[in-house]
């Protein structure tokens, strides 16, 4: 295949980096966001092994640092030691945390299960016993149900109709940014919606009173001006008429939080995802198999960690202690 006829292939990236990134798009159909997150991964690691074996000066830019001449050879003569130094220095010098260290590994091990299994490039995967960092399970941030309110009761200004049918979606159906950004109107029938999600995968996500009054109000104002849209079918449109990208949201969200006196730094639209698992399991009894499905998550582990019982459970539970008034 010609990379460049396709519009595919990357010049300033090694060859096999842009065949192993075609790969999972076209092959393995991961989405754009988890390949620019290999991308960005494999890019560090190859500029890191051009310092790492002294074939630039330590003084050296290291995001300047070219990895385009990088061949089978070189890859033949990587180490496991070599990909342990990489994730050492990810920790020591760039500051990752687990969770990026374990992505790093898991992009590492990918790369190099392809380069030994389907391009046949190298005859030992050095990644093979490459051990991904323990991470430590976290409570998720979430706002309160009292904040939630507090959220939606501080949206005003021009575009009040949008950003709250957005909010409220979140805050109901516990969608993913990218997610709720690519929401088409054609994909909306009656209460059912369907979203595409990590991987590519399509999952139907169930539309509540709250998200349908909403909708139903923002479309009311969006159809006034849809000769103007540039992007018909898309639900949430910019300033610009066209589909509202990841950063508006983000912005968006930033300043309601700041109106509702919450924190700007510690909530996201993601915290919104976790909010919304939250709310449904803390109040709706949703059992953690159905909660998975809602979440879209492919391991019910990542979703077991909304079981958490909230401090105010806790303490109820220390003050029922028949020794608690002695």
């Amino acid at each position: 295949m010609n990379y460049r006829l396709n519009n595919i292939y990357n010049p300033d990236l090694p060859e096999y980096l842009n065949d192993f990134l075609n790969y999972l798009g076209t092959i393995k159909g991961k989405s754009k966001n988890t390949t620019s997150a290999y991308k960005s991964d494999l890019t560090m690691f190859f500029r890191f092994m051009k310092l790492y074996r002294g074939m630039v000066p330590n003084n050296c830019d290291f995001e300047k640092i070219k990895i385009n001449d990088i061949d089978d050879v070189f890859l033949k003569k990587i180490k496991l030691n070599d990909l342990f130094a990489f994730i050492s220095f990810a920790e020591n010098y760039r500051n990752n945390g687990s969770y990026a260290r374990a992505r790093k590994v898991a992009s590492i091990k990918s790369f190099f299960k392809y380069l030994y299994g389907k391009a046949k490039v190298i005859s030992d995967n050095p990644a093979l016993e490459l051990e991904s960092p323990k991470i430590e399970k976290r409570n998720p941030i979430y706002l309160t149900l009292d904040e939630s309110r507090n959220l939606l009761n501080a949206i005003d200004g021009k575009y009040k109709e949008r950003d709250y049918c957005i909010i409220t979606i979140f805050l109901n159906c516990g969608l993913r940014l990218s997610e709720l950004c690519g929401i088409n109107i054609s994909k909306i029938k009656g209460d059912i919606l369907e979203v595409i999600g990590k991987g590519n995968k399509e999952r139907t996500v169930y539309l509540n009173d709250a998200c349908l009054k909403a909708i139903s109000s923002y479309l009311n104002i969006r159809n006034k001006k849809i000769d103007k849209i540039i992007d018909k079918d898309a639900l949430f449109i910019s300033k610009n008429y066209k589909r509202i990208n990841k950063r508006s949201v983000e912005l968006m969200l930033k300043k309601y939080l700041a109106k509702a006196n919450l924190d700007t730094q510690k909530y996201t639209p993601h915290k919104l995802r976790h909010t919304a698992a939250t709310l449904m399991y803390k109040y709706g009894n949703v059992d953690i198999r159905s909660l998975q499905e809602i979440l879209g998550h492919e391991n019910v582990s990542t979703t077991q960690i909304y079981t958490h019982v909230d401090d105010e459970e806790l303490r109820e539970a220390v003050k029922s202690n028949p020794l608690s008034k002695e």
